[in-house]
């Protein structure tokens, strides 16, 4: 008798052939002498692979012992989706259920799919003859308009700002209406958080800080901020914008944009504020304590009109939060949604959103929807 290898495995074509060859009339032992399979396990494999019933629909008790396991791992699967699906049912509006069964009724049967989703099939029926009711049809209305003034602000403004300019031009609505429309509609502000180049951790002197996060002001000319923050190009690296709001307007009064950040950059900024405002002696001008701002060219130039200067504490922004948040809202609205080329693209960027849209088109919460120019122009009437 040839050696038995208990630990040999047989693919599933080897042992379909034993037990073909065991109901052509081969004994059991006669195959285990032939192909070196105990007959104990001859036997097993007989069990398992004769077919029962005939033709084609026959199958073998393994194929049975499958089918019954995938059926129990079905069933438990089902058991479970129905119990998490009752809970979430209560939270799904009927429509949306029709809607589903409308899109996947050439797939499935409507009666099938209402039981599952647990709908009575009248519903369904009863959906696909619905009149658009007058609250749908301005509902519709209401989100085309939201998406015009969405797209109009560059996809720049959030639900609040949208309600009050929907409220200006005569429509009555809840702010709450206005939220849940846009988040039907999939419309949101673009608001995106972009990575920072540290400055240098150089030794500062601390100077006065006059502002002391007094952001306080009776008219336009009384204090100004100032601060630089870092625009990315492609080709040309990082480039620099310096900028200066009046704390009263919200005005970018001046600003300047250099590949380098120096003094000159700074001292631009300030003086293209000063010629478009020619404010009065005495005006507050605050910013942090970066050498470009602490220079003696600057601080000479400054002095020399009359201007004062304050300065944040050392490692404490919210002394300049401010300028701090419109540089924010310059990196969320507008510099983190675009890969400018080079310098010059940047450039013309930066000129049109502060001048065109940020001055003269951006409302301000802080400021009564109102624009930072708005204000301006209303000071000077007024005066």
């Amino acid at each position: 008798m040839k050696q038995k290898n208990p630990a040999k495995k047989y693919n599933d074509d080897f042992k379909k052939t034993i037990v073909d060859l065991y109901h052509a009339g081969n004994s059991a032992k006669e195959l285990s002498s032939e192909y070196g399979v105990s007959e104990v396990t001859i036997y097993k494999w007989v069990k398992e692979l004769t077919p029962i019933g005939t033709g084609e629909e026959s199958l073998t008790p393994k194929e049975v012992a499958a089918i019954q396991k995938e059926n129990l791992r079905l069933k438990q699967e089902l058991e479970i989706l129905k119990k998490g699906y009752g809970h979430i049912r209560e939270k799904v509006e009927d429509s949306e259920l029709t809607n589903f069964i409308d899109e996947y009724k050439e797939q499935y049967p409507i009666q099938a799919m209402c039981v599952v989703l647990q709908i009575p099939r009248s519903t369904y029926y009863q959906s696909l003859h619905k009149t658009e009711s007058s609250r749908e049809r301005e509902n519709k209305q209401l989100t085309k308009k939201i998406r015009q003034i969405h797209l109009d602000s560059k996809e720049r403004y959030g639900a609040p700002k949208i309600h009050h300019v929907l409220m200006q031009n005569g429509f009555k609505l809840s702010l709450k209406r206005v939220q849940r429309l846009m988040k039907q509609a999939n419309i949101r502000s673009i608001t995106k958080k972009k990575y920072r180049p540290y400055p240098s951790k150089q030794k500062v002197v601390q100077l006065d800080n006059l502002l002391k996060r007094d952001f306080s002001t009776t008219t336009i000319n009384e204090k100004w901020v100032a601060d630089i923050t870092y625009i990315h190009t492609l080709r040309d690296g990082w480039c620099y914008l310096a900028s200066v709001l009046d704390l009263h307007s919200k005005k970018i009064v001046g600003y300047s944009f250099s590949r380098s950040m120096t003094t000159q950059l700074v001292l631009q900024a300030f003086t293209n504020a000063y010629d478009a405002q020619k404010p009065a002696k005495g005006l507050v001008l605050h910013s942090d304590l970066c050498s470009q701002y602490t220079s003696d060219q600057f601080m000479n130039f400054v002095h020399s009109l009359g201007i004062v200067q304050s300065f944040s504490q050392k490692g404490c922004p919210y002394d300049n939060a401010c300028i701090e948040s419109f540089h924010a809202i310059l990196k969320k609205e507008e510099v983190n949604h675009i890969q400018y080329i080079d310098y010059s693209s940047a450039k013309l960027a930066m000129f049109q959103f502060i001048e065109s849209w940020y001055n003269r088109k951006r409302i301000h919460s802080s400021l009564g929807y109102k624009t930072p120019q708005a204000i301006e122009d209303q000071i000077k009437r007024s005066a």
